[in-house]
């Protein structure tokens, strides 16, 4: 969106989900019950407000998990990180916060890009699931891949949604675990992402456009191995988190 799009008002927790041993699921709706426009893939700022000031504290920036048509906004949340909590594990229901955005670059266009592939790390599932809910709706037809890789089965973000997907969107959703053990019992892949695996799930890569989310060595990791498959530069869009 343009930045004549840009708003920055109140919300309130609407709902707060522990939706994994290390993520946070949160909610927020609207005060005046109107949706701020963006498009799927990008990122708002958001601040708690001081309760005896009234004014907004220390933002920061997370990437949303919202079909931008939704009214609530949808946000994952790493619930220690650096050996900090995260001061939303104390938020409640009805907890007002300044959200402001959209920002960022990272954005899906379907009519522009036909062929892509998803990759995500840890909680940078966030975008991929907007996206992934705006072409449900919209019925795109976009030819998805989507390779997301987890530390433990157990921290798997929105499991159900997102592999009803691979029946709703005929995508193939493939979630790889990096710390799997014995007792998991975990049939899926169990290794980091490579260009191996890439080309295993996307043997058509170089007709498509790659989308990659996550921690910055995730991101590097993942450019380095879209590199060496011959992918141009130009294909290859990314956001950072962390």
């Amino acid at each position: 969106m343009a930045d004549a799009n840009l708003m920055k008002k109140r919300y309130v927790v609407s709902e707060l989900v522990d939706e994994t041993p290390e993520v946070l699921l949160i909610r927020f709706k609207p005060e005046d019950g109107k949706a701020i426009n963006f498009d799927p893939g990008m990122f708002f700022m958001i601040s708690g407000i001081d309760a005896v000031t009234g004014k907004p504290q220390v933002a920061r920036a997370f990437s949303i998990a919202s079909d931008p048509v939704s009214t609530e906004m949808e946000y994952y949340i790493v619930k220690e990180h650096g050996g900090h909590k995260t001061h939303f594990l104390s938020s409640k229901p009805g907890e007002p916060y300044m959200i402001n955005g959209p920002f960022g670059q990272f954005k899906f266009v379907p009519s522009v890009d036909k062929k892509v592939v998803f990759i995500a790390g840890g909680t940078g599932l966030a975008p991929f699931m907007s996206m992934l809910r705006y072409i449900e709706r919209t019925k795109a037809g976009t030819d998805v891949v989507l390779l997301y890789s987890v530390k433990y089965p157990t921290e798997i973000i929105r499991k159900q949604e997102l592999f009803r997907f691979s029946d709703s969107l005929k995508s193939r959703i493939i979630v790889t675990v990096t710390r799997a053990k014995p007792e998991d019992a975990w049939t899926g892949e169990c290794r980091r992402i490579d260009a191996e695996m890439i080309k295993k799930y996307a043997a058509d890569y170089i007709e498509r456009v790659f989308y990659i989310c996550g921690p910055l060595p995730f991101v590097n990791s993942m450019k380095d191995a879209i590199k060496s498959l011959g992918v141009k530069g130009e294909n290859v869009k990314a956001d950072v988190w962390g």
